[in-house]
């Protein structure tokens, strides 16, 4: 009885792991999805002009950086109050960012050629697959790992801020190599971490339903955020 009752245990728990994953990349995937269709025609010259840059042409409009730093302060609010909001209220949160993703995303449709874009996608597909599986397979814990790459992460966002006003290549060009090593260590981090989340037996439906949604957050923004860092390597820009 006891054989049994493990292999039924074991099952369950793998189908559980299953279908949590599965929502985790069905959320990333629709907001991928979503940034991309806004990104697309939002970074049409006609559309960008009228709306991200002054009528003299001297720079941004203010909307512009509006759009551009709202998603940081909406993907915070989401991972750190989702507890405390409904599943309905998670969800338009959660369109509303990947929406404004695709605006914020949308000045590299000019900047960069269509070949750039789609060869990057490639490569920062396959990139972010291999760090996922390593990051789900692997039997070292990446606790500290991933508390080392999440330092990163916030040196290579304040530099990257601060970059905006010294306008240096040589600064970017450094930023997007290190936000490569940051980036795939984060993913597998992540996965690890999810997968841990997804085999607690212990958690609510609900509370599952709401980490698989964070879940496919977090993987968004490592895939967008390896996406644009290869593109600033690889790209050659208009």
């Amino acid at each position: 009885m006891s054989t049994i009752f493990n292999q039924e245990n074991v099952g369950y728990s793998k189908a559980i792991t299953r279908d949590f994953f599965k929502n985790v990349y069905g959320y990333m995937f629709a907001a991928l999805t979503i940034s991309g269709v806004v990104a697309y025609y939002a970074g049409i010259l006609e559309v960008f002009s009228k709306y991200f840059v002054k009528a003299d042409g001297s720079g941004l409009t203010p909307l512009f950086w509006i759009v551009s730093f709202a998603p940081v302060g909406l993907g915070l609010l989401i991972q750190m109050a989702y507890q405390r909001l409904s599943m309905i209220l998670l969800l338009i949160l959660f369109f509303i960012f990947s929406a404004l993703m695709g605006l914020s995303l949308s000045s590299v449709m000019l900047m960069y050629s269509g070949n750039d874009i789609a060869l990057t996608f490639f490569v920062t597909s396959g990139a972010f697959g291999g760090m996922a599986v390593l990051g789900y397979t692997t039997k070292t814990d990446l606790t500290k790992f991933g508390s080392l790459m999440y330092m990163g992460f916030i040196g290579i966002f304040i530099a990257g801020i601060a970059n905006i006003w010294f306008q240096s290549d040589m600064m970017s060009l450094m930023i997007a190599i290190i936000g490569v090593f940051v980036f795939t260590g984060l993913t597998a981090y992540y996965m690890q971490s999810l997968k841990s989340i997804a085999q607690n037996k212990l958690m609510t439906e609900m509370d599952r339903a709401k980490l698989s949604l964070i879940g496919g957050l977090q993987l968004y923004i490592l895939f967008i955020n390896l996406f644009l860092s290869l593109l600033r390597i690889m790209g050659g820009r208009n």
